[in-house]
C-alpha cells in the first residue's frame, strides 16, 4: 500500500505541471432564491431572488480543479458569443487560467447548466428545478479549426492532457488520435467520456463511472468482481494502460495490465453532501498526479481522496493541494 510520504511528495510536485484540458467547456449557474408562498398560478414554490453564482463547469470545472491543485491548467475547447461564454471566460481567467486555447465561435449558444436552488436564511440550499441551455458542435463548424490549432500550440509542451469528453461535439476520437501524435513520448492522456468511450482507443487510460462502465459492458455490475472484469474487458478493447471506475459509496476499482485489480475505499463518508462536478475533480487530479510522476495505483489513490472531498462541498466546486494534503493524513486506508 502507498504510504502517506510518498504521497505528499506527488501532491507537492503539482506545482507548474502543464496540464491541457480537452473537452467540452460548460457553465454551471446557480440561482439561490428564499421560498415565498405556493404559487396560486401553478402548483410550484415561488423563490424570492438573492443571488446567481456562475462557476466553471464540465471541462472548465476539471481546469479549474487543476489549477486550484497548483498545476499550470490550459483549457482547449469552445464557448458562444453570448453573455454565458463572457462569464465563463471571466470565471476562469479570475482563477489564473490561460484561455488562449479557448475558442468563440460565433453563433454557438454555450452549454449552460442552470440549477435553481431553494432555502431559508439560516438553512442550506436543495436544488429544486434545473434546465440546460444545450448546443452540439457539428464537426463541420469553424470551431473545430480552432480546436485542432489550440491543441497543435499547447501538446508540444505539455505534462499530460485530460479529455473531457461530455458529448456537446468538441471531442472526436480522430482529434484524440492526433493530439497523441502531438505530445512529448510518455506523456499520459486520460479520458472521461459520458457517450463515447470506444472512440477514444488511443487514451492511456479512461475513468467511466459504474453507469457508464455498466453501459460498456451490457449488463449490470453488482460486485467487486464484476466491476473489475467489466474494466478489464475495457481496457483490452481500448488497449489502454488503466481504467478506473468510479463507483460513488463503494469507492473506485483500477485495472492495470499486468496488475491484479485494486479496489480503493470511498474516502471520508458516504453521506454526501453534492455530487456535481466530483468526476472532474477525478479527472483533474488523477491526470495531474500522473503528470507528476505518480503510479496509475498512486493517482488513483489521490484522485479517491479528492473526490471523496469535493462530493462534501455544494455546488460544483473544487480541491485545493492543501486539503488535498489534509485528505492524506486522515485517509485511514492508508499506512504512515
Amino acid at each position: 500500500m502507498t504510504s502517506r510520504a510518498r504521497l505528499h511528495g506527488i501532491v507537492e510536485g503539482f506545482a507548474g505541471r502543464r496540464v491541457v484540458v480537452f473537452g467540452d467547456l460548460v457553465l454551471d449557474r446557480f440561482v439561490l432564491g428564499t421560498p415565498k408562498r405556493i404559487s396560486r398560478e401553478a402548483p410550484v414554490i415561488i423563490l424570492r431572488f438573492e443571488e446567481q453564482r456562475d462557476v466553471p463547469g464540465g471541462a472548465a470545472n476539471a481546469t479549474a480543479n487543476v489549477a486550484s491543485l497548483g498545476g499550470s491548467a490550459l483549457p482547449v475547447g469552445v464557448v458562444g458569443d453570448d453573455e454565458q461564454g463572457a462569464s465563463l471566460l471571466a470565471e476562469l481567467r479570475a482563477r489564473g487560467i490561460d484561455v488562449s486555447g479557448v475558442g468563440v465561435t460565433q453563433g454557438l449558444r454555450t452549454v449552460t447548466k442552470v440549477r435553481l436552488l431553494a432555502g431559508g436564511p439560516a438553512s442550506l440550499k436543495f436544488q429544486v428545478a434545473r434546465y440546460d441551455i444545450e448546443a452540439h458542435l457539428p464537426v463541420e463548424a469553424p470551431g473545430h479549426q480552432a480546436l485542432t490549432a489550440a491543441l497543435a500550440s499547447l501538446a508540444p509542451s505539455a505534462d499530460a492532457v485530460a479529455v473531457s469528453d461530455y458529448g456537446y461535439g468538441a471531442v472526436t476520437g480522430s482529434a484524440v488520435a492526433r493530439l497523441r501524435g502531438q505530445l512529448r513520448s510518455g506523456v499520459p492522456v486520460v479520458a472521461d467520456s459520458r457517450y463515447a468511450l470506444a472512440a477514444l482507443a488511443t487514451v492511456d487510460g479512461v475513468t467511466p463511472n459504474l453507469e457508464e462502465l455498466e453501459s460498456a459492458a451490457g449488463h449490470v455490475l453488482r460486485t467487486d468482481a464484476q466491476v473489475a472484469e467489466a474494466a478489464e474487458a475495457l481496457r483490452r478493447r481500448l488497449e489502454a494502460r488503466f481504467v478506473l471506475a468510479t463507483r460513488g459509496s463503494h469507492g473506485m476499482t483500477l485495472v492495470e495490465e499486468h496488475e491484479p485489480p485494486r479496489h480503493i475505499p470511498v474516502y471520508g463518508t458516504d453521506q454526501v453532501a453534492d455530487v456535481t462536478g466530483a468526476g472532474d475533480t477525478v479527472l483533474a487530479t488523477l491526470t495531474l498526479a500522473l503528470a507528476s510522476g505518480a503510479t496509475a495505483a498512486e493517482a488513483a489513490t489521490l484522485a479517491d481522496i479528492a473526490g471523496g472531498i469535493v462530493v462534501m462541498k455544494l455546488g460544483t466546486a473544487t480541491v485545493s493541494r492543501d486539503e488535498l494534503h489534509r485528505g492524506v493524513d486522515l485517509a485511514a486506508f492508508l499506512h504512515d
